[in-house]
Parts: structure tokens; C-alpha cells; sequence
């Protein structure tokens, strides 16, 4: 249920923050994934069952609090004269923006809100900062504007219930591209906020979700990316001046189409695309002084990665490319006049985002991490062919050379399709144990090998992690992700199974002490899994995740319901099926311990949804323990907030699966 760009577990997600900016630049990847201390309730204290291992007192709480205080820097924006950086980062505790030297230096915090920064774009001429800001946490966000220094902040939109998105700015800094539902609760339309007029102006009303994602530089043409279904996207020629739309993107069947990148002189869009290929390629469309666009040209596709992002230097002379290879990202250049393509060297941790160059093509920014290294903003010099970090997260009191890396399996799912998944072992383990299923947002997001506080906290107490990608997921192709759409989610249900079948078999998990946890369409997964599995579980962990498809078309944000129909099913004329699919409905069949964990301000997957499973287990007598944050939303970004959730879901799964080998519990039944 995240339209925000899909990361790894919730908490991991909700550590990059709600980059708005990022979702404008990417709509498709967006859709595969928003996630987002005080009092916070518990519908019933968990009790402790026969045999279950009590967590060793006050050390566990020291060490995972520790683990999740690991902080993140992200969203990189050069300067005009590309003599420093602006991001996004919570070392004060909140996701704020910064600022840093390019050279390296002491950074600066530029905002102090009481809110979460979700994204940050530095103006061309150098005279603002564009930001989101996400009131409470919530989907509501605002785009402000601040000075460098910090002064002279100021809110563009209304502000109250109205969703808006930041954009980016046009090259002479004189428009800056936003979307909103302001118009139609049910339509993202796409708008510029003119900085001569200082007023909004409506670019292209939509049904769904619609954004701007470049304008040509005379301003007198902008590219708007239209969602038709999730997973299905159309990218428009919009006249600025007559608003008459050309479509870009004729294809049959779902398509996904991202990006939409200007020449410098408006005769060439550049833009990933799917067309006539499984895979997302980087490709053209030429566009003559009329308007009229040629056919989609692929300029570089691999039949074993898809494009995952790229960007192109002022001069329009090269494009960077970052590619997405089963999770990992790989970095290369092509030379738009030659289209040849040059390696680039390794990159210094297992994904990078957000790429960007300086205005000079000199310097390539981006932000890095992997599952041993916290996100961090590097820069890659062209020349030198040389990566230098200029942020640090801090990590006090954690030793990220101790951390576990991941390594990528694959396995059968119960029609023969093959499945994956990053599987994390605690060190030194040599036999069956303790293993927790981590099941992505999305759906249509991606499990990929980046840093987890959860999952490293997990394996210091000795329990393993396995967090596959079944079908659905993104980044396998559009074959791939469309496998669960409808009906079909009865198989990515059963892939639940599958993922159990195979850590039993590789003689990773002791049968009876395996557990399940996931946030938004990945508590969608714990809840599926505790009711048509119940046997194979012994603990669960949903956060903010859907259990009733009626409830949530019905209190979803509008727009996401709109583009929902075709993912999941139309609850106007495919009710009985949304019914079968809702885990509600078997919530009676849960066993298991669980944990349920919701932000109050969640709008994307409202908390009458968590209320639905609490309410139900405490009825029973299920051990169950409810966390609300009352000052979250869609996902935990306070730094208390992320500390009281990781706690919290460690000292659960440690208490009823117990730390490492040998411990002896109530066995759940093994698959057949």
C-alpha cells in the first residue's frame, strides 16, 4: 500500500523519509513504494507462553535502541555554484534539511521543524530551497521554501488535509513543479508554482495520480507522467501556454514509463521504458519543432537488470545510469551523442539513489548504503574516477564492521516460479535457529540488501532473517510484478508458504521458531500468513498493514483508491473477491503471538485497520500488544518513535521465538 519509493523494512523506509522529490522524479518506482513517543497503548499485555525465552533484562533494550538510532543522510542537491550540498537527514533526531560542504566540513542544519522533511531541491539561481514537510507524519505534506541560511521560511501550499508533492524546478528557477490534490480529492493534478507571480497554476488535471517531471527550457513544454493503474503509466507533452497534451507513450497492456528528461534544446525527451520489453531500458523520444513525438528508441537495456534511475549533466552531453540488478545498484555513463556507454567503478555500497550532478557535469552526488553501511551522501569526481563520502551517520556504539551482510537465494515457489530473497544469518550460525520472514511494501515494491536496524538488531539476538521477493515485486521484470494483480494475490499468498518450505529444508530454521513480520501491503503478508498458515508461525509483527480490503478503499486517500482498482480489485463489482482475499475474515484462525504497530495519522492505510486485528486477537485471548504512535503516519521517522518500534519488535520476536539455538517451544506444524 506504500507509494513511496519501496526500501527494505518498515522502519528502513521510514528512516529515508517520504522523498517527495524522489516520486515525482520516478512515479512508477514511487508507486512501488510512502513509509513513512509518545503514549502509546497496548491493547493487552503479551503474556508469556509455556517455554518461551524471556529476553536478558535491560540489555536487550540498550543494544537494539542502539541499532536503531543508526541515523541517514539522503535526497542530495547541489548548489548552483556546486560548492555544497543540501539533504535530508535525522541527526537531530527528525528528517531536516542540511547542508555540507562539498569539499567535506561540519554540516548545517538549515530547518528545525516539528515535522518531517520529506525531499529538498536547491533553486538554479541559488536562492531558495524548495522542501516537503509531512504534518504529524502524515500523507497531508506542504512544500515550503527557506533560505540556504535558513531564514524566510515560507508555505506554498494551503496547508490542512491536501496532499502535495514536490517537484522540480525548471532551469531558470522561475517555476517549480508540484503536485496536489487541492482541486479533487481523488486526482494528484499537476501544478507549477510560478515564483514571478507567486501563485499556483494548474498544469494538468488527472484522474489518479499525475505529475511534472521537466519543462523544457524555454517553458513553453512540460512532460506529465499519468498513472492509469498502479504499475501502468502514459507520459504526456503538455503546452504550458495552450495546455494541449500529446501522448508520448502509446503501448498496449501495462507499461511503465518514468523520468521524462528535456534536451537543453527541447528536441530530445529522455525516459526509462518497458515498451515491447520485460525489462525498464533507457530510451529517447525525438520531438519535432512542432511538438510531434517520434516512436521510443531504447538506447541501453540488459536482459538481467532494469533502468532504476538516471540523470543527465546541464550540457545534456551524458547521462549517468544506475541500474538495478536483483537488488543491487551498478553505476554507468552514456555518451548521448556516441551512445556509448563507460563503466563506472564500483560503487561504495550495494545501492545508491538519488543521483545528481553538479551543474559543471564535474561531480555525480548521490546517497549509498547497504546492509553494513547507513545511508550517506558520496560524490563520485569524473575525472579522477574517484568516490568520496562527504556525510556520516552516526552509529554510536554500534561497530558496522561486526554488521551481517546479506546473500541472495532462490527457490521454488509451489507453481515452480522462481523466487528470491536476501537471506541474513546471525555469525556463527551453523544450524537450524530462530528466522523471521520480512516481507515488503508495495506490493508492487522491491526487498533489497540495504541497511535495517531491525534486521541487524534481530541477528545480535541470533535470529536470522529471510526477506524474499515474491511475486509482484518490482524489479524482475513487468511479467514479474504483475503476477498477483486481482485474483492472482491467492498465489502471492501462497509464495508465503514457499519462503517457510525453503529455510526449513536449507536447514536454516528450526520449525518451531519461525516468525513473520512486514509493514503496509507487507502486514498485508503477516496477516495472510497467520491466517491461511496458521501452524507454521509461531509470532507475528504487522505494521500499519491492510487486513480489510472494503475498510480500506473505504478510508484509503481517494487518490490512491482510484489507482488501486486494477492492483487489487474493484470493491464496486469484484466485492466477493476483495472478501476472500481480506485476512479479516480468517482473523479468527491466528494463533500465533502478534504485535501490531500503527501511526495515528495514517492515511494511506488508516488505523481502523490495526483496530480490526487487536481487537479481534485480545477477544480470544491471543497474546497481542498494540503500539500506536500518535505522532507517525504512514511509517516511523521521529528518531524515539523508530527506537520504541525496533525495541519493540526485537523484544517480541526474542520473547516468543527465543535468541539463537536450542531453545524449546510449542512446535507449529511444518509444511507438507
Amino acid at each position: 500500500m506504500n507509494p513511496g519509493p519501496a526500501a527494505r523494512t518498515p522502519e528502513a523506509r521510514a528512516g529515508q523519509g517520504a522523498a517527495s522529490i524522489m516520486m515525482i522524479r520516478a512515479l512508477p518506482a514511487f508507486l512501488a513504494a510512502i513509509f513513512a513517543l509518545a503514549a502509546a497503548g497496548s491493547a493487552a499485555s503479551p503474556a508469556v507462553v509455556p517455554g518461551a525465552i524471556a529476553p536478558a533484562a535491560g540489555d536487550l533494550e540498550v543494544s537494539v535502541a542502539m541499532m536503531a538510532k543508526v541515523g541517514f543522510c539522503n535526497s542530495p542537491s547541489f548548489s548552483p555554484d556546486g560548492k555544497r550540498l543540501a539533504f535530508i537527514s535525522n541527526l537531530s533526531g527528525l528528517p531536516q534539511v542540511w547542508t555540507v560542504p562539498v569539499e567535506g566540513g561540519w554540516p548545517r542544519q538549515v530547518t528545525a521543524l516539528d515535522d518531517p522533511v520529506g525531499g529538498v531541491a536547491w533553486s538554479p539561481d541559488g536562492a531558495w530551497l524548495a522542501l516537503s514537510v509531512a504534518p504529524g507524519g502524515g500523507m497531508n505534506s506542504q512544500v515550503h521554501l527557506v533560505r540556504a541560511d535558513g531564514s524566510a521560511l515560507r508555505r506554498l501550499t494551503d496547508g490542512g488535509r491536501d496532499n502535495n508533492w514536490l517537484g522540480e524546478w525548471s532551469h531558470d528557477g522561475r517555476l517549480l513543479a508540484l503536485s496536489s490534490n487541492r482541486r479533487d480529492p481523488q486526482a494528484m493534478d499537476a501544478y507549477v508554482y510560478d515564483m514571478d507571480a507567486s501563485a499556483l497554476r494548474l498544469v494538468a488535471k488527472n484522474q489518479g495520480i499525475g505529475t511534472l517531471s521537466d519543462t523544457s527550457r524555454d517553458r513553453r513544454r512540460a512532460v506529465v507522467s499519468r498513472v492509469k493503474s498502479r504499475g501502468d503509466n502514459d507520459l504526456f507533452l503538455v503546452g504550458l501556454e495552450d495546455a494541449r497534451e500529446t501522448l508520448l507513450t502509446p503501448h498496449e497492456g501495462p507499461g511503465e514509463f518514468s523520468g521524462g528528461t528535456f534536451s537543453p534544446d527541447g528536441s530530445t525527451l529522455y525516459l526509462g521504458s518497458d515498451k515491447d520489453r520485460d525489462r525498464v531500458a533507457f530510451a529517447r523520444i525525438l520531438i519535432a519543432r512542432d511538438g510531434a513525438p517520434g516512436p521510443i528508441e531504447t538506447l541501453a537495456g540488459r536482459d538481467d537488470a532494469g533502468l532504476q534511475e538516471f540523470a543527465l549533466t546541464e550540457d545534456g552531453t551524458t547521462a549517468a545510469i544506475l541500474w538495478n540488478v536483483a537488488g543491487r545498484s551498478e553505476l554507468a555513463f552514456m555518451d548521448l551523442g556516441t551512445k556509448k556507454m563507460t563503466a563506472a567503478p564500483p560503487l561504495p555500497a550495494e545501492i545508491a539513489s538519488g543521483a545528481v550532478f553538479s551543474r559543471d557535469g564535474r561531480l555525480l552526488a548521490f546517497a549509498a548504503s547497504g546492509a553494513a553501511a547507513p545511508s550517506d551522501i558520496w560524490i563520485l569526481d569524473r575525472a579522477a574516477r574517484r568516490f568520496r563520502r562527504v556525510t556520516e551517520s552516526p552509529h554510536a556504539g554500534v561497530d558496522l564492521a561486526t554488521l551481517v551482510r546479506p546473500e541472495l537465494v532462490r527457490f521454488a515457489a509451489h507453481d515452480g516460479l522462481e523466487l528470491t530473497g536476501w537471506l541474513y544469518r546471525p555469525a556463527g550460525a551453523t544450524g537450524p535457529g530462530p528466522v523471521v520472514l520480512s516481507f515488503h511494501g508495495g506490493p508492487e515494491g522491491q526487498e533489497r540488501p540495504g541497511f535495517s536496524s531491525t534486521y541487524q538488531a534481530l541477528l545480535s539476538r541470533g535470529i536470522g532473517v529471510l526477506a524474499p521477493n515474491v511475486r509482484g515485486s518490482a524489479g524482475f521484470g513487468k511479467t514479474f510484478i504483475h503476477l498477483d494483480d486481482g485474483a492472482l494475490r491467492a498465489n502471492g499468498v501462497r509464495d508465503i508458504e514457499a519462503c517457510v518450505r525453503y529455510v526449513i529444508k536449507a536447514g536454516i530454521a528450526d520449525p518451531k521458531r519461525i516468525g513473520i513480520m512486514g509493514g503496509s501491503y507487507g502486514g498485508y503478508m503477516v496477516m495472510a500468513g497467520l491466517t491461511r498458515y496458521p501452524d507454521l508461525f509461531a509470532a507475528g509483527a504487522d505494521l500499519f498493514g491492510v487486513v480489510n480490503f472494503e475498510t480500506f478503499f473505504a478510508h484509503t486517500e481517494p487518490w490512491m483508491a482510484a489507482i488501486s482498482k486494477v492492483e487489487y480489485g474493484d470493491p464496486d463489482s469484484q466485492a466477493e473477491m476483495l472478501k476472500e482475499l481480506s485476512p479479516i475474515h480468517r482473523v479468527d484462525a491466528v494463533r500465533a503471538p502478534t504485535i501490531v504497530l500503527h501511526g495515528a495519522n495514517d492515511t494511506n492505510v488508516p488505523v481502523v485497520e490495526a483496530e480490526q486485528v487487536v481487537n479481534n486477537l485480545k477477544s480470544r485471548g491471543v497474546p497481542v500488544e498494540y503500539v500506536l504512535f500518535p505522532d507517525e503516519g504512514h511509517g516511523f521517522r521521529k528518531t524515539p518513535n523508530r527506537i520504541r518500534s525496533t525495541v519493540s519488535i526485537v523484544r517480541w520476536f526474542d520473547r516468543y521465538l527465543g535468541s539463537g539455538p536450542g531453545a524449546s517451544l510449542p512446535a507449529p506444524r511444518p509444511p507438507a
